[in-house]
């Protein structure tokens, strides 16, 4: 396969998204996969743009068959990633997937050629004032997503690649890199 299923994860605040974001302006030949949900769109997202918005029963269908490379619940509303999406996209272009590590070794089972990225801080202070410096979240919230910071980046041994970001440009080039060289 010429084009190549990139798993990006790590911990909250470490800048995933910046750096997809990133990755996806500097380059045309990759693209974002679009997720599965059965939550209610918020204002301004659109069905195949945000999210797939799919009714509790056809997520429920899709898993019965075995259309997820990952799938999970939270607060009562399923998300996953769709397999036959993420396939039909690999076909025109290279695919990033932004999620957690159990969905992230769960779409290694299932695609064993996918390229694994393990983004990580380049010290826990450094992840603290990361989120405290957003100002999105309470503390409460904050010690929630720290707290599984150990387990995240216990995971490191799994993946492929592990990117410190401690330099945007530094890291968006080493994620480049491995593409380049897969």
């Amino acid at each position: 396969m010429k084009n190549k299923l990139l798993v990006i994860s790590g911990p909250s605040g470490v800048g995933k998204g910046t750096l997809v974001k990133a990755l996806k302006d500097r380059r045309k030949d990759v693209t974002e996969s679009i997720s599965c949900t059965t939550r209610a769109p918020r204002e301004g997202e659109t069905h195949g743009k945000e999210y797939f918005f799919l009714k509790r029963e056809e997520f429920l269908q899709r898993i019965a068959e075995n259309d997820f490379l990952e799938y999970d619940e939270h607060f009562g509303n399923y998300y996953g990633t769709p397999k036959s999406f993420v396939l039909e996209t690999l076909q025109k272009k290279s695919v990033i997937l932004e999620i957690d590590v159990v969905g992230a070794l769960n779409t290694k089972k299932a695609i064993p050629e996918s390229v694994l990225i393990m983004i990580v801080p380049p010290s826990v202070d450094e992840l603290k004032r990361r989120l405290i410096g957003r100002g999105t979240e309470t503390d409460e919230a904050i010690e929630n997503r720290l707290s599984r910071l150990d387990y995240e980046l216990s995971q490191q041994n799994e993946y492929d690649f592990v990117v410190v970001n401690d330099d945007l440009e530094r890291a968006l080039q080493e994620i480049e890199n491995i593409l380049d060289a897969q």
